[in-house]
């Protein structure tokens, strides 16, 4: 395994363990999908430079744009919540409360 596809693993396991356990308000669990999202895009930048494939360069370009739609969606949600239910913690929220 190369020292770059470790990094990008363990950065992404990282990740996936901040979203599991750190649930208590929705801005640490937007903060933990951003880093999802970064290592994806770097994973995705380096992959066609590691096997010469230039015919998916454009991949970390749409991913990115992705990204960026679902942190507009998240912070639109974070301030609707907080206006609605007085607070950004996610044990608050319940469905059957709407």
């Amino acid at each position: 395994m190369s020292p770059s596809h470790f990094v990008l693993s363990s950065a992404f396991m990282l990740g996936l363990a901040g979203l599991a356990f750190y649930r208590t308000y929705i801005l640490s669990a937007l903060l933990c999908l951003e880093g999802l999202m970064l290592s994806l895009f770097i994973g995705l930048s380096l992959w066609p430079l590691q096997f010469d494939a230039m015919s998916s360069t454009s991949l970390p370009m749409i991913m990115l744009a992705f990204s960026a739609c679902e942190a507009g969606v998240g912070l639109a949600l974070l301030v609707a919540t907080t206006r609605t239910h007085g607070t950004s913690r996610l044990k608050n929220l319940s469905l059957l409360q709407c």
